[in-house]
């Protein structure tokens, strides 16, 4: 990963813990993919795509996350559940237009699994 994208996913796990969230893991991986962060929301599961887009020439960091990225992200989460338990989820998105704070969006139930 580069660079920047390690910034992105700090940037996005520091705001989302001073938000109440709890840190489980960052870049969780299997077969199926890889998720930026996996956090806890009260007794809720967070899967957490964070995207840094500079340009919004293709439509910037929120238009990255295709349907093929989110049935990627679908199946990586439910390896996890499958390894730690089943329990309530949603899917957020995190998206950056620079590494500040001033230009994150928190999209909450960014999708549904597909």
């Amino acid at each position: 990963m580069s660079t920047a994208g390690n910034a992105a996913e700090k940037l996005a796990a520091a705001y989302l813990q001073q938000k109440g969230l709890k840190l489980l893991e960052s870049n969780y991986r299997c077969r199926f993919g890889e998720i930026d962060l996996i956090m806890r929301d009260g007794k809720e599961i967070v899967f957490v795509e964070v995207r840094l887009r500079s340009n919004a020439f293709f439509g910037g960091a929120g238009a990255s996350i295709t349907t093929a990225k989110q049935q990627k992200l679908t199946r990586t989460a439910e390896h996890y559940l499958m390894q730690h338990g089943v329990t309530p989820c949603r899917f957020d998105a995190v998206l950056l237009n620079s590494l500040s704070n001033d230009n994150l969006t928190w999209l909450k139930n960014a999708f549904e699994a597909i």
